[in-house]
């Protein structure tokens, strides 16, 4: 499978566009174990905020947020598809959606590993 330098990834309809620079491969492919990544199932990997641009459809991602509400998690709005989201353990990243991806098949990335969101760091209570 070929990852380019720059990459375009799109929902299922078209209707978001997003443009990735991916100077090193898929960084950090992995799954998550929290609740909202259990139910959405989605392979991720991780860039720098300005190594993501939204090329096409702006104004058609829907934008979901809940318990710490730290991370924004966006969608096509027509489709439904998940196309990527800012992460809360690394504000500075945006995740995507290595599915979303042109001409990249995610099961050729198996195994992937899974990280565990269920203990994430920042629900730890600090005594």
């Amino acid at each position: 499978m070929k990852i380019n330098k720059l990459h375009k990834a799109s929902c299922h309809c078209g209707s978001v566009v997003l443009e990735l620079t991916l100077p090193n491969g898929l960084d950090d492919p992995r799954r998550c174990s929290c609740s909202m990544c259990r139910k959405r199932g989605a392979i991720v990997a991780s860039v720098l905020l300005a190594d993501l641009k939204i090329i096409k459809g702006e104004d058609n991602l829907g934008l979901y947020q809940f318990n710490t509400m730290q991370a924004k998690h966006y969608f096509c709005k027509t489709c439904g598809i998940y196309t990527h989201h800012q992460r809360r353990s690394n504000p500075h990243q945006f995740a995507f959606n290595v599915a979303c991806l042109e001409g990249v098949n995610p099961y050729e990335l198996e195994p992937v590993k899974m990280y565990d969101g269920i203990h994430h760091p920042n629900d730890t209570v600090k005594l």
